[in-house]
């Protein structure tokens, strides 16, 4: 089977294969995927909270945040979010999102207990933490005793789609997250894409799904302009870091530059030369030849 795939992890196409009402079923699937790391239950049920119309301004706009938001039975709030660039923001905005989320389930004159768990899981396509293993997971413990768990009202998972990318060998066959991760990949070759699709029922929904965009004009249209303006946000962010390097080393070169000019006047000075003919040998004015003498003595 040769399969035209559009990039699963564009996050306006992940908001509509994992996000929107009827996409309960793969949802569910990841998240118990991603979730067994911290030795949970399989959760039973999740409920899509926010089935967001989306328009054409929304989409386009580079910063806008389409994350999948939903909630197990037991309250707890789970975000999913998809972010393909590193803008060097990961931690705090993922902290951030999470206490959002949090403060804003506490009803005015209601008790804090009433206060939900949230989870973060952060689909990433960059290096982000400083350890091997693709898959990472936070919650508040205390310091030196890692039996006490403030509360469990906390978890944010990072999950590194390059690491999982460099795994020597990648267990499909008994890993429903290397099964996910897998799909999400964008250049997996057809023959493992079909495999993994066809051993399980959750991620075939999530094809049956890209398909749906892939034929829908309206809905490919969507895709592509988000597309572009990913990339276009991404080129603008490159860009202004390769003028800042350019800048850098401008400065430095200039700094160079005045060290050098600084070294001259004082092996001048060191000669006998007085301050007006080293001035004018070295083109600076007397107050600045006079300074360089100042700060060398």
């Amino acid at each position: 089977m040769s399969i035209k795939r559009l990039n699963p992890l564009n996050d306006y196409l992940f908001l509509k294969y994992m996000g929107e009402k009827g996409d309960e079923v793969q949802l569910l699937a990841f998240l118990n995927a991603v979730l067994h790391r911290t030795g949970k239950d399989n959760l039973q049920s999740v409920e899509i909270r926010e089935d967001r119309a989306l328009t054409a301004e929304i989409i386009g706009k580079k910063t806008s945040i389409l994350d999948v938001r939903a909630k197990t039975a037991d309250g707890t709030k789970v975000n999913v979010e998809v972010q393909l660039s590193n803008l060097g923001n990961m931690d705090k905005r993922s902290l951030f999102y999470w206490s959002r989320d949090f403060s804003e389930s506490l009803e005015k004159g209601h008790d804090y207990v009433e206060l939900p768990a949230v989870i973060n899981i952060n689909i990433v396509n960059f290096e982000f933490l400083p350890m091997d293993d693709f898959h990472a997971s936070f919650h508040l413990w205390e310091d030196h005793n890692r039996e006490c768990l403030l509360s469990d009202a906390l978890e944010i998972h990072f999950i590194d789609m390059v690491k999982f990318r460099r795994l020597a060998e990648k267990d499909i066959l008994n890993n429903p997250l290397h099964r996910w991760l897998t799909f999400f990949d964008k250049n997996t070759n057809n023959i493992i894409l079909e495999e993994v699709i066809n051993m399980d029922t959750a991620i075939q929904k999530a094809q049956e799904r890209i398909s749906f965009v892939a034929q829908d004009k309206e809905s490919l249209w969507e895709y592509r302009m988000r597309e572009m303006a990913l990339s276009d946000y991404t080129s603008g962010m490159n860009f202004a870091r390769r003028e800042g390097e350019k800048r850098g080393e401008k400065r430095g070169e200039k700094r160079g530059e005045k060290r050098a000019t600084a070294k001259h006047a004082l092996k001048l000075a060191q000669r006998g030369m007085n301050v007006v003919e080293i001035a004018d040998i070295i083109d600076l004015s007397i107050a600045e030849v006079k300074k360089i003498i100042k700060i060398a003595q």
